[in-house]
């Protein structure tokens, strides 16, 4: 392969790869160099001149003329009378000689290798580039076709055919997906994993709920709404605190939309995640009071050096303020930062009742630890609830739920 061909197929593959004309050439001659280093050890005295467009190379090589019983002789940048007359005859000593290498003297092998090379360096400064194009890209969304779906991840493509993934565990439990499908994602995270860049992209991150309202609110877009924190259970239930720093701006209105145009399309890219977006206060009290909406507390108690606060509740608002699963109760507790105990709050008529910690000589500690982080802090609280009830809100087992009533049934009988 001549140095036309060589250079010609090299620019036609670094072409396709969107590689610049200057990245090119210094591939090239680092390429070049090498070769050089590995036949005259020395490239110091070379010079490379590449025309890519025409696949024009020229190699010379520096040498100044010493006399042949010189002690320079073996230099590598020096060349003796009678080998440099060999050249051109009318040489003479301290005279510089320039002697074009051309590229079938390194052999046949050794150009061989510098076109494996030269395709490898374009692969490899391909994989760099995509990895700091989506290093950049980190915490935005993106929008990628799915081509493969594994049983642990979705493979996808971006518009320029690079591979992105989409873990089982970044996915909402409800995403269902089909080649072909178009996907709206953050990326989470971007690796190197031997050698290869690897793009993880999320959707369960509450960074790409926080993306999604900038997209679909004009408002945060621009800066006049700042959404303070996000915190998900994936699919099935958010809160976002939110807060305009002008006052003619509601933004909790803002946020919701026109008949929740605006909040309907984030819950549907979401599959139906039920969105509460709360005005953010640093007035403690009515922020925790704002968190567990839509439940209405009659009084609380913050304990700031355990980072705890104790929520009363009339009992018709306890299931409210612990939610579904125990959702409302958890994700308000990571909006406020603190851990929310929830308390019946009892009335005129409720004196009777009896606290669960008064049964810890009959019923293991644990168990009331459970009974209590649900919200059942007394013995008619967990009586007034169905097995089925309690085994659903609860990690108890029906059994042990079953030893339980009976034990709280005696108190009263």
């Amino acid at each position: 392969m001549d140095s036309g061909n060589l250079i010609e197929s090299f620019a036609d593959f670094a072409g396709n790869k969107n590689i610049d004309r200057p990245t090119m050439i210094r591939i090239l001659e680092d390429v070049f160099r090498t070769m050089i280093r590995k036949k005259y050890e020395q490239d110091d005295n070379f010079d490379i001149i590449i025309n890519a467009d025409k696949g024009d190379l020229e190699i010379w090589r520096f040498r100044e003329i010493v006399d042949d019983n010189s002690e320079d002789i073996w230099d590598y940048d020096k060349i003796s009378l009678s080998e440099a007359v060999k050249i051109e005859p009318d040489f003479e000593i301290g005279e510089e000689v320039a002697e074009e290498i051309k590229l079938i003297d390194f052999g046949r092998r050794a150009v061989m290798t510098a076109r494996q090379t030269l395709m490898q360096k374009v692969k490899d400064l391909e994989k760099d580039i995509l990895f700091q194009k989506y290093k950049d890209l980190v915490e935005e969304i993106i929008t990628a076709e799915v081509y493969q779906i594994l049983p642990k991840e979705v493979l996808l493509i971006d518009a320029e055919g690079n591979e992105l993934i989409l873990p089982k565990y970044e996915q909402i439990n409800k995403d269902r997906y089909r080649k072909g499908d178009s996907v709206r994602a953050v990326v989470h995270r971007v690796e190197m994993v031997n050698g290869n860049p690897r793009i993880i992209l999320s959707r369960t991150s509450p960074i790409f709920l926080e993306r999604l309202f900038e997209s679909e609110v004009p408002e945060v877009y621009d800066g006049l709404i700042t959404i303070k924190r996000v915190v998900r259970e994936p699919g099935e239930r958010a809160k976002v605190a939110v807060e305009s720093y002008d006052d003619r701006i509601d933004p909790v209105g803002a946020c919701v939309g026109m008949k929740g145009s605006r909040i309907h399309a984030i819950v549907r890219e979401l599959q139906n995640e039920n969105i509460d977006v709360i005005n953010f206060t640093e007035n403690m009290e009515l922020y925790i009071a704002r968190a567990l909406s839509p439940a209405k507390i009659t009084s609380l108690k913050i304990e700031e050096e355990e980072e705890r606060v104790s929520v009363f509740l009339k009992p018709d608002q306890v299931s409210l303020a612990i939610g579904k699963g125990g959702q409302n109760i958890k994700l308000a507790s990571k909006l406020v930062g603190m851990e929310i105990d929830v308390f019946r709050e009892l009335g005129a008529f409720e004196d009777e009742d009896v606290d669960l910690d008064e049964f810890g000589d009959e019923i293991e500690s644990w168990i009331i630890d459970e009974l209590k982080r649900v919200g059942l802090d007394t013995a008619k609280s967990v009586l007034a609830l169905s097995t089925e009830d309690l085994t659903r809100r609860t990690d108890l087992e029906e059994e042990t739920i079953g030893d339980v009533v009976n034990i709280l049934k005696q108190e009263f009988e």
